[in-house]
C-alpha cells in the first residue's frame, strides 16, 4: 500500500510535535531540582511561568487520582490510529495538519502516561487571570489541532455550499 505525500505530512507534523513537546518535558525535568511538583520559575511575571504539574487525571482535573491511567493510555493510542487512518483518506491540506497536531499531541501525553504514570504540564498562564490550568506542547498541539478541524469542517462545509449553488444556476 502506497502511502499518499498528503497523509505523510500529517505523520511529519505528529512526528514534530511529539519529538518537541518530549524535548521540552525532559528540558523541564532537568531543570527542576529532583523533578519535584509545584517547582516554579517566574519567565515573565506575573503573566507567565514554568510550573511543574504532574497530571494524573484528564483536563480540569477529572480522573486526577490516576485510576484511568491505563483507560485513557488505550483511548489515546486509539484516537491517534484513527486519526493516522483518517490522514490516509484526507485530501485538504488544513485537515491534514488538524490530523497531525492532534496525533502527535495524544502521543506525546502518552508517552507521559505510560513512563511516569502522569502527564507533565509546565505552561503557566496563571498570572493572566483568564486561563487558570497548567499544559504542555501536547495540549498546545491538541487544542489548535481541533479548532483548526472545526475551521476545515466550516470551510469545506461552505464551499460544497457554494458548489451546490453554482451547479443550480
Amino acid at each position: 500500500m502506497k502511502i499518499p505525500r498528503i497523509a505523510l505530512a500529517a505523520y511529519g507534523f505528529a512526528l514534530a510535535i511529539i519529538v518537541v513537546d518530549q524535548l521540552t518535558k525532559a528540558w523541564v525535568l532537568q531543570g527542576v531540582p529532583v523533578a519535584y511538583e509545584g517547582w516554579v520559575a517566574d519567565v515573565l511575571p506575573p503573566v507567565f511561568r514554568i510550573s511543574l504539574v504532574h497530571n494524573e487525571g484528564v483536563s480540569f482535573g477529572l480522573f486526577g487520582d490516576g485510576s484511568a491511567r491505563w483507560m485513557l493510555s488505550i483511548f489515546s493510542i486509539a484516537v491517534a490510529g484513527v486519526l493516522g487512518w483518517w490522514a490516509l483518506k484526507a485530501d485538504r491540506r488544513l485537515l491534514v495538519t488538524s490530523i497531525g497536531l492532534i496525533m502527535g499531541g495524544a502521543i506525546g501525553n502518552v508517552i507521559d502516561r505510560i513512563r511516569f504514570g502522569f502527564v507533565v504540564d509546565f505552561l503557566d498562564f496563571s498570572g493572566t487571570g483568564f486561563f487558570p490550568w497548567v499544559f504542555n506542547v501536547a495540549d498546545s498541539a491538541i487544542t489548535v489541532g481541533v479548532i483548526l478541524l472545526i475551521l476545515d469542517s466550516l470551510l469545506s462545509e461552505r464551499a460544497a455550499k457554494v458548489g451546490v449553488a453554482a451547479e443550480k444556476s
